[in-house]
């Protein structure tokens, strides 16, 4: 055995603290309990064996082969690929969940109808039209509306409370439409409290638009800063109905959005000058807010903006991979261990030299991690005795979209999640060296990480630190935001990364089938856990 000892199986039946028992009755409590930890210990080694860098590997061969052409969600090979998983958990006995092993997903892709696309502006009694394109290009988040209202300058559109910047502070920007600048104050300061010369998550353009309609604003112009960048050019979203270059099916997929959504546009050098008199007058002002670290935010009070963004729909399904292993326990069985990871990546280019690769198979990421999901549950299906909690098993479609499929089972679980303890993700375990070991989140699930550590020490792992960005990028995300103790198990980064030299040629299945098993005995651990594990989300209400 690895980490999971007789010994951890004595301590386990007889650990618990305020059982009172006559010495005769403990003993024989002892005694059942050893050849208990016996059992489980030969049961566990049946389920490691099943995990060999054979089957990762030929699990790896089959996803991540050219004629997948990298597995886009959605696609006919994610389809191809979801049949195989799905044949997969039938031939090992795992059972389907509500008659199926498919969790269909609503999503769509969205055009942009120039036709339908208005940006005019008054200032005064003098007015404005301004070109698409040249002038202003929507980005995809934009909503397919049109609105008017008087305009607001709110900076850089950021609100940070732990900075004690709030460039909303003193504005009231219901109902009306705000003009904010890209990036982040002090964007070339290595001492900026946002994270020095890297970008924090408040440069992002998504927390922008939440913070915008957070504080109530109906629709947003954003800005390049022109201190640090030169080019002020619109850029917004390549629609390929605005390029003669792009495919036409070069538009973004995103699932069902949420009602209230606001039209959201780049605007260029033209309407800074209109609003504000020249670009110096914005470089005045943005100097004013680095230099300080302190908003500058005004009202444009004679302004009146009409802003339209017009938008074609086409619905799409795309499917999670779902599985289900019963628990042994009367009342544990009720509870789930989830073990999953994605199986998309992120398709091919459809303009390329002919001799050219141009597949971007993601072998690593993620064929590796979905073959790690698939070889836990062929270790469980082997074991003779099941653990006392159940085991789902979720292969997530869309994760190269923006985390789809695991924000939709969360939405709309198959199994209670208050009810869900652990989630493990495995995403990208074939690659670098074979002694290391990346956990994403243990900083944010103490419980699990002493468990994780231990592990990864038992099967002489190192454990190496990844960047904390890192910890929101992938499918175990959504759990944690909901309470539930979930890490991201990977071997890391590497120079091939969404790049077409991710192919089955370049991954290591030993690496694989080694973190696989390390997995697995967490997996096991965490099902039979009569403890439960704090976040640091929940730590406080434990």
């Amino acid at each position: 055995m690895q980490f999971l000892s007789i010994q951890i199986g004595l301590s386990f039946w007889i650990g618990f603290q305020g059982i009172q028992m006559k010495r005769t009755l403990f003993a024989v409590f002892v005694l059942s309990s050893f050849f208990t930890g016996i059992t489980d210990a030969q049961n566990i080694n049946k389920g490691l064996k099943q995990i060999t860098p054979e089957l990762l590997a030929q699990h790896i061969n089959y996803l991540a082969s050219d004629s997948m052409k990298g597995r886009n969600t959605p696609s006919p090979e994610l389809d191809r690929a979801a049949g195989y998983i799905a044949g997969e958990f039938a031939f090992l006995g795992i059972e389907k969940v509500n008659g199926s092993y498919f969790q269909e997903i609503p999503m769509y892709t969205r055009n942009l109808d120039p036709g339908n696309c208005l940006l005019k502006i008054t200032m005064g009694q003098e007015g404005k039209t301004f070109r698409l394109k040249d002038d202003y290009i929507p980005f995809e988040m934009t909503a397919d509306t049109l609105v008017k209202s008087s305009l607001v300058f709110a900076g850089y559109g950021i609100t940070a409370p732990e900075h004690g910047y709030d460039d909303y502070a003193g504005m009231d920007v219901r109902g009306k439409i705000v003009l904010v600048m890209k990036h982040e104050p002090g964007e070339k300061d290595s001492t900026s409290c946002f994270d020095g010369i890297n970008d924090s998550r408040y440069s992002l353009l998504t927390t922008k638009v939440e913070n915008a309609m957070k504080h109530g604003a109906i629709g947003m112009l954003v800005v390049t800063d022109p201190l640090n960048h030169l080019i002020l050019a619109p850029q917004g979203y390549p629609w390929p109905g605005l390029s003669s270059f792009l495919p036409q099916d070069n538009l973004p997929v995103e699932m069902s959005r949420e009602e209230g959504d606001i039209p959201v546009v780049q605007v260029g050098e033209a309407v800074i000058a209109c609003l504000l008199g020249s670009v110096d007058s914005l470089k005045h002002i943005q100097r004013r807010i680095d230099g300080a670290y302190s908003p500058c935010s005004f009202s444009l009070d004679q302004s009146i903006c009409e802003l339209g963004t017009g938008l074609t729909v086409h619905s799409l399904v795309a499917k999670n991979v779902i599985g289900y292993l019963e628990g042994r326990d009367t009342e544990l069985k009720k509870e789930y261990v989830v073990v999953g990871g994605h199986y998309d990546h992120v398709g091919f280019m459809k303009n390329h030299k002919e001799g050219e690769d141009y597949i971007f198979n993601g072998a690593d990421d993620n064929a590796s991690g979905t073959a790690g999901v698939l070889a836990v549950a062929r270790a469980f299906a082997a074991m003779g005795r099941k653990p006392e909690r159940s085991l789902v098993f979720i292969l997530f479609a869309g994760e190269e979209k923006g985390l789809y499929g695991s924000k939709y089972y969360c939405q709309k679980p198959l199994f209670p999640l208050e009810k869900t303890v652990v989630m493990l993700n495995l995403d990208m375990i074939s690659r670098n060296g074979r002694d290391t070991l990346q956990i994403d989140g243990l900083k944010q699930n103490p419980d699990l990480a002493a468990l994780m550590l231990k592990g990864a020490d038992s099967f002489k792992m190192k454990s190496i630190a990844g960047k904390e960005d890192l910890f929101k990028r992938s499918d175990h995300y959504n759990f944690y935001k909901k309470g539930i103790s979930a890490v991201d198990i990977t071997s890391g980064l590497h120079g091939d990364y969404h790049t077409v030299r991710d192919n089955p040629a370049s991954v290591d299945p030993l690496k694989a089938a080694t973190i696989s098993r390390l997995t697995f005995e967490i997996a096991w651990r965490t099902a039979n856990a009569k403890i439960y594990f704090r976040t640091e989300i929940n730590k406080n209400n434990q």
